[in-house]
């Protein structure tokens, strides 16, 4: 899954593809790449963020969505708002990534029944601007998979055909390092939900401070975290993810080719 944010806030390139025509650009650009498909988003959900109104996420997004959809891409929608969605469903998109799981807007798992459309759904404790207050748990793995089987439930008694739905542990997300690294150990744990799993680590803060600067204890820029993250990339895929989520697709999709033939010998 290739990364296209459409926002002038992103951690990860700094609002490097906030224009529309660059945002088409960098879309065929990780096409070329081999992603197979592109999660265009408007909205930064980095800690600390401020939401953009829904007049501006749709600015920001549609055109994006209209171009390279009509040029035949697979698109995820990245939205947490139902309007939003059903907008970008009829522009051309196929998929939605919800990162609240249906929890920020009570319209969002209506209209996944109704269009029957594809749906990840990621473990989240709330909006950006305080989730990190919400990094608490006993055991991280064995919480993340009871929040996340409850949503699972959720989808269910709301109509959704969950052979429709994968699932995202939410890494960064009201998680801190430590949280992250303990679910990507023990990733194999969540095969217990018996639904694809997509893994978004891709040039974290949690990868930053893991490679900070010795003697200035500065976190490596996110722009020159994307060594490490091919390495999870190729241990991710190696523990059986379905999808990962990159903003440099080739090195990447080399990884998950790696794991895979590591996996055949």
């Amino acid at each position: 899954m290739g990364v296209v944010n459409v926002t002038p806030d992103s951690f990860s390139d700094g609002g490097e593809w906030f224009e529309p025509a660059a945002a088409i650009k960098h879309g065929r650009e990780l096409l070329a790449e081999g992603a197979d498909l592109l999660d265009v988003g408007g909205e930064s959900t980095r800690p600390g963020a401020v939401r953009p109104s829904p007049e501006e996420e749709i600015r920001r997004v549609l055109p994006v969505i209209e171009t390279l959809a009509a040029e035949g891409a697979i698109i995820s929608v990245d939205t947490m708002r139902a309007g939003v969605a059903e907008l970008m469903l009829d522009a051309g998109a196929t998929m939605i990534n919800d990162v609240s799981g249906g929890q920020a807007d009570p319209d969002m798992l209506a209209l996944v029944a109704e269009r029957k459309t594809p749906y990840l759904c990621m473990h989240w404790r709330g909006h950006s601007i305080d989730m990190q207050n919400r990094a608490e748990y006993d055991d991280v793995v064995a919480e993340v998979i009871v929040e996340l089987g409850e949503r699972l439930d959720v989808l269910r008694q709301a109509g959704i055909d969950l052979n429709r739905v994968a699932l995202d542990p939410g890494l960064g997300f009201a998680k801190n390092a430590n949280h992250n690294w303990e679910i990507l150990r023990r990733l194999r744990e969540f095969a217990v939900l018996e639904r694809p799993l997509l893994i978004g680590a891709s040039r974290k803060t949690f990868l930053g401070r893991l490679l900070a600067d010795e003697q200035t204890g500065e976190p490596r820029p996110a722009v020159r975290r994307d060594d490490a993250s091919v390495a999870v990339t190729a241990l991710a895929a190696a523990a059986g993810a379905w999808c990962v989520r990159a903003h440099a697709v080739a090195p990447n999709a080399d990884a998950v080719r790696v794991a895979k033939r590591w996996g055949t010998v």
